[in-house]
């Protein structure tokens, strides 16, 4: 598993709204049968797994309106959470990740609606 610590430059990046950063699994170049699958196969896939590095704070939640137009309205935008947290393993739809490259390292950016699966590592007790 992809560790962050304090170091890490990934800090500065900053996920926006609905959104996960992940860093993809190395894909298996072979087969189950021992074949080799030449690259292209291998992006093609529908289905990819990684690690989730950042998550961006979720779906905003609209303000209700006050019935009292004395009180001092509050402008801070809340959240509902998603589900992803930090060190899951995700299967995601690739047709809906964007990849990109930040210093020198490969990630994608999908959408929470396009994780099919997490996988998390702690006790489930």
């Amino acid at each position: 598993m992809l560790g962050i610590s304090a170091d890490n430059k990934l800090k500065r990046l900053i996920v926006v709204g609905d959104r996960v950063l992940i860093k993809p699994k190395d894909a298996t170049d072979r087969t189950a049968s021992g074949l080799y699958l030449p690259p292209t196969v291998q992006e093609k896939e529908q289905v990819q797994s990684g690690y989730v590095i950042k998550v961006g704070p979720g779906y905003p939640i609209p303000t209700p309106s006050e019935d009292e137009p004395w009180k001092e309205a509050e402008e801070a935008v809340k959240y509902m959470p998603l589900q992803a947290q930090e060190g899951d393993l995700a299967l995601y739809l690739q047709r809906n990740a964007i990849d990109l490259q930040y210093e020198g390292e490969q990630y994608v950016i999908v959408p929470q609606g396009s994780i099919l699966l997490l996988e998390r590592s702690e006790d489930l007790d």
